[in-house]
């Protein structure tokens, strides 16, 4: 089912969760757990992600096939287009079309960090909006873009990220998935500014919790997500050395943040998983205890 097709038929907001293929047996096996534990809170879809310079390729169309086949859920592709020729774009597509993939995310990608002497096709898209002009008159796919509430890390200002991200919406973007930030405050203002320059499609909100403080300043370093003076604040009265207590902290910390992006009627929750699933389940449970979702 396209997921424009759930956020039409649905009155309810919907969760959803990324997930991303493993890259030894040890975090296949943990992702196996993962996976059992987030399918029994019955997501609308989940999406899996897709490595740079398709260094994931063959990872992430297993996985698609596992979700697909054997928990029977919703599957919202990742496509990251960096670095491939439209040889191997086209293969790409034909096989998740050919597992019966109805939604693709498609992306720029990045350059692959642990690939020196990678070098892109000559015919590489540069663009995420390259690759949807690309894919929309060959494809029937449900398609989606990225946003970033704070901006591209890349991007010489907000303004032209947002010029941008019409360009992705006019060559085929039917809804947005954003980046993650910790304070609510940015999304609100995307969203507008999105509005303001005629951007008409659904926008999700992504949610990231505190599962560490290494990886919390890693991928904030990453993406360019601001961790605000409350985040900083509130891993500081956590105990040093104490992980259950900060994993607690961040459970109530994105289940605040989350009533206050329901309440002003966002379409879903996409929750970036990391392969876990402890925290996820906290923020949802509490949600639906708390009867907000």
């Amino acid at each position: 089912m396209k997921v424009t097709d759930i956020w039409n038929s649905r009155q309810k907001p919907t969760i959803s969760f990324e997930l991303f293929p493993p890259r030894s047996p040890k975090g296949a096996e943990s992702l196996g757990k993962a996976i059992d534990a987030l399918a029994a809170l019955e997501p609308d879809f989940v999406s899996v992600t897709f490595g740079a310079g398709g260094s994931t390729r063959e990872g992430s169309r297993q996985l698609v096939q596992k979700l697909k086949n054997e928990k029977n859920l919703e599957v919202l592709a990742y496509f990251a287009c960096y670095g491939l020729g439209p040889e191997d774009i086209t293969a790409v597509l034909d096989s998740y079309q050919a597992l019966g993939v109805e939604n693709v995310l498609a992306v720029r990608g990045d350059l692959p960090r642990d690939q020196e002497d990678f070098k892109p096709h000559p015919e590489s898209l540069s663009h995420a909006s390259d690759l949807l002009a690309f894919i929309r008159p060959r494809y029937g796919f449900c398609l989606g873009a990225a946003g970033y509430p704070e901006g591209h890390i890349d991007c010489e200002s907000k303004d032209k990220d947002i010029e941008y991200l019409k360009l992705k919406v006019g060559s085929g973007a039917e809804y947005i998935i954003s980046n993650y930030f910790y304070d609510n405050k940015y999304f609100f203002d995307f969203v507008q500014r999105c509005t303001a320059i005629g951007i008409d499609v659904p926008i999700v909100p992504g949610v990231m919790p505190i599962y560490s403080v290494k990886m919390l300043e890693m991928l904030a370093g990453l993406c360019g997500a601001t961790i605000t003076y409350e985040v900083r604040q509130g891993i500081a009265s956590v105990p040093e050395g104490d992980k259950e207590a900060l994993v607690d902290f961040g459970i109530e910390f994105a289940a605040r943040q989350c009533k206050e992006l329901l309440e002003a009627a966002v379409p879903g929750l996409h929750f970036y998983t990391m392969d876990r699933s402890k925290s996820v389940a906290g923020i949802v449970s509490r949600l639906r205890y708390d009867g907000v979702l």
